[in-house]
């Protein structure tokens, strides 16, 4: 018997396949929509948690124990040493470096998605999420004409992917793949753009020493990997180093994790061949009780690691890092930035009325006409069965803005309006997310119903 590898790859699809469907020759697709769907499931059930941990957040926040929480969210953490200080609060050590491992996992997504599939396919997505960010910002901006609110345009512009996929969850099999990945794909491109608007618009003053030395960090992160450096322990460092060159720059260091997501290889190391010719050498020695030989050891060794670069660095980290990104990074932001105290004032000021408005209605206007003329155009093209009806009911979906929504706004706004901002965007993100939901509903309502009665037709 060959002991189990300490570094188990992780599972592919074929791996969840039945031995019948194994003996099927594999097709492009199969190889696309496993890690998709696991990808789908994971955002599905973490959308759940985050709905937890948001009431939570929102209950201490209009309970007697709002102000002992909130101070314990700004105690300062980090090192001192001398007149060294080098330290943030509890809640931005959240914000800034936690939500850089959410961005990475959003990075790795993206590439993954890119490499996988057509320039024309992922053109569809790209060109909603574009629409579903220029047309809200431009409301949000004409509803605050000449006010210095209108910075915060940002806050207007981004989706909740865990949210918007726990919606459509709810709605079961009636909805269909090609939806949901449509919606994802759109989430995806949409948190990017989110990101790169706030290392632009919500920085501080550029350090351009500190740039100069994010950008030759960058440059010897690629040199490694041209080099076929492997080691993980590497990357930490020269990653950890660009996150605190870029937090130096006075760009906002959240980058760092969409930088090192896009740089990281999507191609495995390992070709098909090279690792069956490993296996084959392992399987080839006789069975033994005693102590196993040099060779018996070496081969072992090498079908460990033959078994790991089998699968490309960005899968292998994408899967190890998603559901610690979606159930432990998401819930513990919530908490940290989701709480404000609720009332009917801060829901009819200028602030919230006008992200409520942009993410309401901008969104589904947005991305449905980007989409149309994407694909009029020809620059785009559309899931093949799927309606223009389903992506305008998903499209509403959009607007559901909450986690990146409120963290645009931490940065855009000061004290006195931030928590205006974020009663708009809970009201904006619950709205969008019932009405979409009541429409995809009664969309599909016909579907299931003739699901239903397959059976009995059967019988």
């Amino acid at each position: 018997m060959i002991s189990k590898p300490a570094l188990d790859p992780p599972r592919s699809h074929a791996d969840t396949m039945t031995h019948d469907q194994r003996d099927f020759p594999p097709e492009f697709a199969d190889h696309i929509m496993g890690p998709l769907r696991r990808f789908l499931r994971v955002e599905s059930a973490a959308g759940l948690l985050l709905f937890i941990t948001t009431l939570i957040a929102l209950a201490i926040s209009n309970s007697p124990f709002a102000a002992p929480v909130a101070q314990a969210w700004e105690q300062s953490l980090g090192i001192h040493f001398g007149n060294f200080e080098f330290s943030r609060s509890v809640r931005l050590w959240i914000n800034d470096a936690l939500m850089t491992l959410f961005f990475f996992v959003v990075s790795l997504e993206l590439k993954r998605e890119l490499v996988s599939g057509t320039v024309r396919h992922a053109a569809f997505p790209l060109a909603g999420a574009l629409g579903g960010m220029l047309v809200p910002a431009a409301i949000y901006v004409m509803m605050l004409p000449g006010q210095p609110e209108a910075h915060g345009f940002g806050t207007a512009i981004s989706t909740d992917t865990a949210f918007m996929l726990g919606c459509l969850a709810l709605l079961g099999n009636g909805i269909p793949v090609s939806l949901r990945l449509f919606l994802l794909s759109l989430a995806v491109f949409d948190d990017v753009g989110a990101i790169i608007i706030v290392a632009v618009s919500y920085g501080r003053p550029l350090s351009w020493p500190a740039m100069t030395i994010a950008v030759a960090l960058i440059v010897a992160i690629v040199s490694l990997g041209r080099l076929g450096v492997r080691g993980v322990p590497v990357y930490l460092v020269a990653g950890t180093g660009l996150w605190l060159a870029i937090d130096a720059s006075g760009v906002h260091p959240s980058i760092a994790g969409v930088l090192l997501g896009l740089l990281t290889p999507a191609r495995e190391w390992m070709s098909g061949v090279r690792v069956h010719r490993i296996l084959a050498r392992v399987i080839a020695h006789p069975t033994a009780t005693h102590r196993r030989n040099v060779d018996e050891r070496h081969d072992l060794r090498s079908a460990r690691i033959a078994a790991t670069e089998a699968v490309s660095p960005v899968e292998r980290i994408e899967f190890r890092l998603h559901p610690w990104s979606a159930f432990f990074i998401m819930p513990v932001f919530a908490l940290a930035n989701a709480g404000v105290s609720l009332s009917w004032e801060k829901l009819m000021q200028p602030v919230s009325v006008a992200v409520a408005t942009a993410l309401l209605v901008g969104k589904p206007i947005g991305v449905l006409l980007m989409c149309w003329l994407a694909e009029r155009t020809g620059l785009g093209k559309r899931p093949t069965g799927l309606p223009w009806s389903l992506i305008a009911g998903g499209s509403i979906l959009t607007g559901i803005g909450f986690t990146m929504s409120i963290f645009i706004a931490d940065l855009a706004f000061d004290e006195a309006t931030l928590d205006a901002a974020k009663v708009g965007i809970l009201a904006a993100s619950l709205t969008s997310g019932a009405l979409g939901l009541l429409v995809l509903f009664l969309m599909t309502m016909a579907k299931r119903q003739a699901a239903k009665q397959a059976p009995n037709l059967a019988t």
